[in-house]
């Protein structure tokens, strides 16, 4: 399968009790395969079964297999994604998804199925918990979960259904950390950050009671080795792929990062930085404090951001950027320079209209 890592198989725990603080680890030595792609079914599922299961119309390709369920903005073939507003009618149907789930008639893209039905939504959550249902943890550290080789698992920290922890890692007392989180090698995260909330994603109709329908989140966390997180960070799960965050990269404290947000290698985050939904950061980008990033953005290698900077559009790498909206940085300081000196170049203004007269 795609991106498939080694990590390793508890065959023996290890629990003490040392000056009232308790250490958990676990050592570590059959290999585990772990497969990336958080919202792939166990293995292809035809078109026609699952138009029977959302009671649709099919139209275009009747023999094809689904692979997974995506959103429009990670989709990639095998998957299906859903559409239900004609203003995004043409770009799912010219995405890379096989199958797409839509309310109107329309002509099928060569290869592709569509699955006619009233309401996509309410498909797309059927699909969802069909494949992806809740599943209540039992315990502070699941059984399903795998913690690796010399990592200590702090008191009152939460490990969810599946959850994977790499070799030499520290989890801080009050972590939770929820199901299906990656975490590779040599990683520390500290006290009180939670990792893989849903998605803050809804489907909104203004004609029903309740406008904001919750649209589940169906991914997971995914975070490389050698990253550090801080304290009373958010770390939200991908929508129906991974929120991933490349090795090396450093975060403080009290930092959000948005549903299907990519972080590159060995960036710097400062404390109260957010990061919105779907935005790419490139390797050995450094955001001061905070900075607040808008969603579906990029930000290129290298780049820059000064404390209370606001990202509002993608921005180029290597360079430094300062403001709301964002500048750059030396653009920027020579504009406050300027403004600064409003009231003395008015002042000399009005003494020559006066010598004038």
């Amino acid at each position: 399968m795609e991106n498939e890592s080694n990590f390793f198989l508890p065959i023996f725990d290890l629990y003490f009790d040392r000056s009232k603080i308790a250490w958990f680890i676990a050592f570590q030595t059959l290999p585990l395969k772990i497969n990336f792609d958080s919202m792939q079914f166990p293995s292809p599922v035809s078109v026609s079964w699952i138009a029977d299961f959302i009671n649709a119309k099919i139209a275009g390709n009747k023999n094809a297999d689904a692979k997974g369920i995506n959103e429009i903005h990670k989709v990639k073939p095998g998957d299906i994604v859903f559409v239900d507003h004609p203003k995004y009618y043409d770009t799912c149907l010219n995405s890379d998804a096989t199958c797409i789930i839509i309310n109107a008639e329309r002509q099928a893209p060569e290869g592709k199925t569509l699955f006619i039905v009233e309401d996509p939504f309410e498909a797309y959550l059927k699909i969802v918990d069909h494949f992806k249902p809740f599943v209540p943890s039992q315990k502070m550290i699941s059984d399903s979960s795998k913690v690796g080789k010399n990592s200590v698992v702090m008191p009152n920290v939460f490990l969810g259904n599946n959850v994977v922890v790499g070799d030499d890692c520290i989890i801080h007392s009050n972590v939770i950390i929820y199901d299906d989180t990656i975490i590779g090698s040599n990683v520390e995260i500290h006290s009180g950050t939670i990792i893989a909330s849903d998605a803050f994603y809804f489907n909104t109709k203004k004609n029903r009671e309740h406008w904001y329908k919750k649209m589940k989140s169906c991914g997971n966390v995914v975070i490389k080795d050698w990253v550090e997180i801080g304290a009373n960070c958010t770390i939200d799960r991908g929508v129906s792929d991974s929120t991933i965050i490349e090795c090396g990269t450093k975060m403080d404290n009290l930092i959000h990062v948005g549903h299907d947000v990519v972080i590159g290698k060995n960036c710097l985050i400062a404390a109260q930085v957010g990061i919105a939904g779907g935005t790419v950061l490139g390797d050995g980008v450094t955001l001061w404090g905070q900075v607040g990033v808008n969603k579906t953005i990029s930000i290129g290698d290298n780049a820059i951001v000064m404390g209370q900077g606001g990202v509002t559009s993608s921005i180029e790498g290597n360079k430094t950027y300062w403001g709301t909206p964002i500048q750059e940085f030396y653009a920027k300081r020579k504009e406050l320079v300027m403004i600064k000196r409003l009231p003395e170049i008015w002042d000399k203004i009005k003494s020559l209209n006066k010598k004038s007269e």
